[in-house]
């Protein structure tokens, strides 16, 4: 190994962890082949971002908008039900729709500041401040509870989501922990 690649390993060049062959088919591969995609925070931030705003939409044209469409007779029953029954709660008469449908908003909104969030997370992530990892702690620890709670409570789909955005979450607090390599 000469020393420019002795360089790239930043201290790792006596510890091989390939065979030989392994080794050496790796290194024919270009340069370019083998750095093309670096997950950052900014970038982990970012995804997690875009996939919250998704689940925003989803949940809101899905879950909240799309709910009052039974597709069976048993479900518009039940929606009637939530709907006719209305009981007082500290002076004001409710219905478990009424409920149902703000809670549902309630959370479309707290995705939606969420996915703002992370965005803005993303560039003081960009800018090396590793004092948003305690920030990003609490969110991952959230989706993770929130991916236990749609898969008990919900469906797969949602509680998928949210172990992809946990997943980005935790990428990017663990990327913000490492040293920054020499050039």
């Amino acid at each position: 190994m000469d020393r420019e690649e002795g360089k790239e390993n930043s201290g790792f060049r006596n510890i091989n962890v390939m065979s030989i062959e392994a080794e050496r088919a790796f290194r024919t591969f270009p340069k370019s082949t083998a750095r093309r995609f670096v997950v950052t925070p900014t970038l982990s931030l970012r995804i997690a971002s875009v996939l919250t705003l998704l689940h925003c939409i989803g949940h809101t044209m899905g879950g909240v908008f799309g709910v009052d469409a039974a597709p069976t007779p048993e479900e518009a029953a039940v929606i009637a039900a939530m709907k006719t029954h209305r009981f007082e709660v500290m002076g004001s008469m409710r219905s478990f729709w009424d409920f149902f449908f703000g809670y549902g908003l309630f959370i479309s909104i707290n995705f939606l500041i969420q996915a703002v969030l992370f965005w803005q997370l993303a560039s003081f992530a960009k800018r090396g401040l590793k004092e948003i990892r305690p920030i990003i702690a609490c969110f991952f620890f959230g989706y993770v509870g929130f991916a236990i709670l749609a898969w008990k409570y919900f469906f797969v789909a949602p509680a998928v989501h949210e172990v992809l955005i946990a997943s980005c979450l935790g990428l990017a607090f663990m990327s913000l922990g490492r040293p920054a390599r020499a050039p």
